[in-house]
Order: structure tokens, then sequence, then C-alpha cells
């Protein structure tokens, strides 16, 4: 689906799309991978892969791609990077999120993706740093979200990250790379640039079940978060099977992008990845959808202090409403949950 809007000239300098990036160097004399200790990175990993496959749990050496990823910057001794497309903007569904702006579903990601740093620092004490790439500008037209929530959404993610002490993340998002330059601009680019064809990815969807899997998700996602669509049932099926192709669109542009400007990166996923994918995906919190996103849902802390992910609607029915700082952070269970 091709984006909206026009290119006019920028108002600010603007980032070059393909920087120049240097990835570190192993010193003279190193070996060329420390794989053991790529291996001990991964493995701290595993526990929170986020995937759809079935069967017995593997060791670090069924995922090739991953200890690649990791093997210049263990090998160099440097911080290893972990980007991480995401964080994008509440859902406009009001029976799904609680308002516009980060809640303690997104406190307590972030708060385990730091701590997930600090455990990979204990096995590679060079440490470890995740990218959050938020991709809400990305295609903020196609879900329909206003591009004034995405950037309060993207401001508060980082003051909370700030406020939190998360000394392992940083936010990276489209001001990034085109600064200024109006959103729709921003979009037009970056499709031009770096976005598949519609004829690939409907051919991908057809041939490739992971492919298949993702847009199905999608297109549900944008069929359950759509509030206020006037035709008939069926025709916003086909409208969101048409957006959730521009979404995939946009966010192979958006990966192609990041990995441009970071490309001795080992590249992360809130989708769920299958094994051998070049993305590793990850599981911020509990949930009882694998689809399921902290931006997608809200928080319901259980009376046994589990915490879980789920839709508002449904929170409301097992708990009260718990506000932090005046505005609304989480359900807490009032029953047996």
């Amino acid at each position: 689906m091709p984006p909206t809007g026009t290119t006019p000239a920028p108002t600010t300098a603007i980032a070059p799309v393909h920087p120049t990036v240097t990835p570190p160097q192993p010193p003279p004399g190193a070996p060329a991978a420390h794989l053991a200790t790529c291996h001990a990175i991964l493995a701290t990993l595993l526990p929170y892969r986020r995937t759809l496959d079935t069967g017995h749990d593997l060791g670090p050496d069924a995922y090739p791609a991953q200890l690649r990823q990791l093997a210049p910057r263990v090998a160099a001794g440097a911080p290893v990077l972990f980007t991480l497309p995401g964080f994008p903007c509440k859902s406009p569904n009001p029976a799904k999120v609680l308002g516009h702006l980060p809640d303690e579903g997104e406190r307590l990601s972030l708060r385990f993706l730091d701590d997930l740093c600090a455990r990979v620092t204990a096995v590679h004490p060079p440490g470890a740093r995740v990218l959050i790439c938020s991709d809400g500008h990305v295609f903020s037209d196609l879900v329909h979200v206003p591009d004034r929530h995405i950037d309060a959404y993207g401001d508060a993610l980082r003051a909370l990250i700030r406020d939190e002490g998360l000394t392992h993340l940083d936010v990276f998002d489209l001001r990034d790379v085109y600064g200024d330059l109006p959103n729709d601009a921003k979009r037009t680019r970056i499709h031009a640039r770096h976005a598949p064809s519609l004829e690939t990815l409907r051919a991908q969807t057809r041939g490739d079940e992971p492919t298949r899997r993702l847009y199905q998700g999608i297109t549900r996602f944008l069929f359950e978060d759509t509030v206020s669509f006037t035709g008939s049932r069926s025709a916003l099926q086909r409208d969101c099977r048409t957006r959730a192709y521009g979404v995939i669109q946009r966010s192979r542009a958006w990966g192609d992008l990041i990995a441009a400007h970071h490309p001795d990166a080992c590249r992360l996923s809130i989708h769920p990845q299958p094994r051998g994918s070049a993305k590793f995906g990850i599981r911020l919190l509990d949930a009882p959808d694998v689809w399921l996103t902290p931006w997608h849902s809200c928080l319901l802390r259980h009376t046994d202090g589990r915490r879980e992910l789920m839709r508002r609607a449904d929170a409301e029915r097992l708990g009260r409403l718990v506000l932090c700082q005046g505005r609304p952070s989480h359900y807490e269970a009032t029953g047996a949950g």
C-alpha cells in the first residue's frame, strides 16, 4: 500500500539513511570468536524466547544466526548491542488499554530488558545494551493513531527510562533519522527506500508460514483496534487485510533502516520467531496470547504476585484500577485470580 503525503524539503539537517558505521574490531591476537561467551549470552536469553514452535527446548547451538550476530562484539571485547523494534504507541481501542501513554506494562517490560542486560554482563563483563527502536511513526497512518499521541508516548517512554534509572536502555526512532521532517514525508521516504514490493510480500505470505502467521496476527490486531468504522464487518476485514500488508512493508523497511544504522547488533523481535530466523523473539511479560504486548493490553497484578497482560475489559472484571501519579497504571486483582 503506498504511503500518503509528499516529500517537502527537510527543515533540519537529516542523518544519512545508510551511515558509515564501523563495527568494533577484535584486538590483535584475539580469537575470531569467543564461542563460549556467545553461548552463555544466548543461554541467558533462551528462557524468554517468544515463539510458536513446539517440541523440546534446544540449546544455543540451535541458533547459529544469533551466535554469528553476537560474535564480533564479543571478540572485540565491546558491549553487546541488541536492537528491539517495538514500543510504538498504545492501541486506539479503549477496551484493550488504559490510555495513550505508557503504563505499568511498559514500566515492567523496560525493567525486564534492563535486568536482562545486567544478567548478560555477568557472563560478558563489557556488558550489553538494548536499543528500543520505537516504530510508531513508521505506520501510525495505517494503525489510525495520531502522530501527536506517538510523540507523547515516545517522550514518556524516554522519561520512564530516565526516572527508573534503566542505564542499559536507549530509544531510537524516526526523529533520530529524519529530524523535523513532517511525519508523512518521513513515512514516504522510508517506504520508498526500504519497503519490499506488495507483490513480493503477497507471494511470501502465500508461501512462507512465518510470514503468513505474521500477516494473520497483524490483521487480527488491526481488526480489534479499529473503533470507528462505518462499513460492514466484511468491509472492515478487507480494509484490515490491506492495511496489514502496509504495516508489514513498513516494518520490513524499519528493520532495514535499523540494520543500516546498527549493522553490528543482535536483532530481537517482539513477534514470535521460528528457530533459524535472523530475529530472536523475546517475551517481555506473561500473557495468555503469544502475540500480546504491553501496548495492546494492560497489566493485572494477581493476589499471588503474578503479573499478567490482558485486555482492559477483562482486567476490569477481575480487579480494581490503580493510579500512579494521577494516571491509570494497572489493575490489582480482588479475588483469588
